[in-house]
């Protein structure tokens, strides 16, 4: 995991976590969530949590959004889900339970702020509060959802549907439907390669599907 500088929590990240929670944890374990968790802004493309880290916090997403990928054996990524606003990852909850190294990387998708919590409290929780160990089976339901998504799109797509469950997925994510992104990028998040990404992003720029400048491409459809 990155070594970010992290700073205690404060009043305006507290009130972010509140308004999101308050109807799924009791304010006890809101403020044992303060307490404890440690906030940390992070730049847009930063690695957050790498493949082989050895997992020591749970990161709770406040602001911004985070692409969690993973890896081949020929060391190419393929994009499985997104966290947003209140979201934590169901692969690192599963690392923290088994005490095992990350086997997922993190990165942010833009400018993010994240409670960072310790994993010792993890199990503590699960014991102590239904709402939490509510809310981790619910995140492993959400995420294991997804994944399967993912790999249907794989197994069953072709890549033109894929780029355009990409696109849009990208665009809902980041609330803009015009995407500071380049092919290679696509490529390396659906492990194509870039020559057939262009071929393809120029059929759907024909299609009036897109449209697209210098790593800039906006969805239309």
């Amino acid at each position: 995991m990155t070594n970010a500088d992290f700073k205690p929590f404060d009043l305006q990240c507290y009130t972010k976590l509140y308004e999101k929670f308050q109807y799924l944890f009791e304010e006890e374990l809101i403020n044992e969530i303060c307490m404890y968790g440690k906030s940390s802004r992070f730049p847009a493309d930063q690695i957050i949590i790498d493949i082989g880290d050895k997992i020591k916090q749970m990161p709770l997403v406040i602001t911004g959004s985070v692409r969690i990928m993973t890896e081949d054996e020929e060391g190419r990524e393929l994009l499985l889900y997104y966290l947003e606003l209140g979201d934590t990852c169901a692969m690192t909850l599963n690392c923290c339970s088994r005490s095992a190294k990350s086997n997922i990387r993190a990165v942010t998708e833009e400018p993010c702020e994240m409670l960072m919590v310790p994993i010792e409290y993890m199990d503590v929780w699960m014991v102590k509060y239904k709402s939490w160990r509510n809310f981790v089976l619910e995140s492993y339901n959400t995420r294991l959802n997804e994944m399967l998504e993912a790999i249907d799109s794989l197994a069953f797509h072709n890549m033109e549907e894929r780029i355009v469950k990409y696109l849009k997925d990208r665009a809902m994510v980041l609330g803009d439907d015009t995407l500071k992104i380049t092919h290679y990028q696509i490529a390396r998040d659906l492990n194509s390669s870039r020559v057939v990404i262009s071929r393809i992003m120029k059929k759907l720029e024909d299609n009036g599907q897109v449209t697209q400048s210098r790593n800039m491409i906006k969805v239309v459809m």
